[in-house]
């Protein structure tokens, strides 16, 4: 009897455990940080693209779920290698070196709040120091070819935004102006003659 008594107390602690398990709620699986997360605080500081006009985006940035999740921590640009490398704004060149056979320029962006925004470009050849002072627009380095194996379909400049250590959209720092197509324009036609409009006079032969 007392066996038999144990035995369905045992049964019933079982089935309690196993009916509050089946009620609660199952744990949500993460999702990664949507396209415009952490870029609220990212004033519109940029004056210039990196390249000096509007480049094709060749691949945007796709921030990890976690810190060390896959993911695209900022923005590949396609031009030519040679080109010119420009400051997006004012600031301080923190790094100018090599970083795992790739040469990288770092700036401290002036007026953006502490810890400061750092702008990364990589793969260049730095023509600037570490501590010199540049102005927007200011060319910082020349597009070095890009190593194999990459990412990029073309040569390509990665352009990378941090604040401290987390990884930010660097395409936040440009004003809606500089990420705009510019309009079209038209152009006359060679060698078509110019139509009077209604109302002038038709200018004589000579």
């Amino acid at each position: 009897m007392r066996t038999s008594a144990f035995t369905r107390v045992c049964t019933r602690l079982v089935l309690l455990v196993a009916l509050t398990l089946a009620a609660a709620p199952a744990p949500q699986p993460s999702r990664p940080a949507a396209a415009g997360a952490d870029t609220a605080g990212v004033p519109a500081v940029g004056r210039a693209w990196p390249v000096g006009v509007r480049p094709r985006v060749l691949r945007g940035w796709e921030p990890p779920a976690t810190p060390y999740g896959r993911g695209h921590r900022g923005v590949d640009l396609a031009v030519a290698p040679g080109a010119r490398v420009r400051a997006v704004a004012a600031g301080r060149v923190s790094f100018a070196g090599r970083v795992a056979g790739r040469g990288v320029v770092s700036l401290e962006l002036d007026a953006t709040g502490g810890p400061p925004l750092r702008t990364t470009y990589e793969p260049v050849h730095p023509s600037v120091t570490e501590g010199t002072k540049v102005r927007p627009g200011e060319v910082i380095a020349t597009l070095a070819p890009t190593p194999t194996p990459s990412h990029c379909p073309t040569p390509c400049l990665h352009w990378g935004l941090l604040r401290s250590d987390t990884y930010l959209n660097p395409l936040a720092l440009l004003p809606p102006h500089l990420l705009q197509k510019a309009p079209p324009r038209l152009l006359p036609v060679l060698g078509s003659p110019l139509r009077p409009t209604a109302g002038s006079r038709a200018s004589p032969r000579p």
